[in-house]
């Protein structure tokens, strides 16, 4: 399964001094004493003034702002998140959700599984699906698939996530099919 965002970064705070020579400790006393209190003025501050690559300078930064928990959920809290995203009477859609992850985490090693409160998020480089059970019958599936006309099942999103361009609806397993395999492969390949 592919790495989530937590891991990964786990792993660059741990890299964190061999690459910038720093530890993320001695780098939150620098961004500490700066006036700059938002994330794109912080980011730009150590890439300008510390030749800081983006990823580095946006995980200092987001951690300065948030605290470094922000980075540490439990598997346990995934866990919850998940559970509560499908009880009560959305627990019958689970099992299109465990399909419809399953496919996605198929399309390549560098798929990322993100559980939020309402959702769950399909990045690879950038964010391209997600899976958020919408009603007690229906669970919805959001692309971003830019310049892609609507087909069929496939319709834009509308009002449904700002964050995507078009949605699936499905309220049976069965309709995790080919059909949006194709779409989630193209959703997956475009990121």
């Amino acid at each position: 399964m592919a790495q989530s965002p937590e891991s990964m970064a786990r792993s660059m705070i741990s890299n964190l001094k061999d690459k910038t020579g720093r530890t993320l400790d001695q780098w939150l006393r620098i961004v500490g004493k700066q006036p700059r209190k938002k994330n794109g003025e912080i980011v730009k501050f150590l890439k300008s003034e510390h030749d800081m690559t983006h990823g580095f300078a946006n995980l200092v930064a987001q951690i300065a702002l948030r605290g470094k928990e922000v980075y540490q959920p439990t598997s346990a809290a995934t866990d919850k998140m998940l559970d509560q995203q499908y009880a009560g009477p959305k627990a019958g859609l689970k099992p299109i959700y465990l399909a419809v992850i399953k496919m996605a985490q198929a399309l390549g090693e560098d798929v990322v599984i993100s559980p939020k409160k309402n959702y769950v998020s399909f990045r690879r480089h950038k964010q391209f699906g997600i899976i958020q059970p919408s009603t007690r019958t229906r669970v919805d599936i959001g692309l971003l698939l830019k310049d892609v006309p609507p087909v069929g099942r496939l319709e834009l999103s509308g009002s449904f996530n700002a964050m995507v361009t078009h949605r699936v609806k499905l309220t049976e397993k069965k309709e995790v099919n080919a059909e949006l395999k194709q779409w989630l492969e193209r959703a997956y390949d475009m990121s």
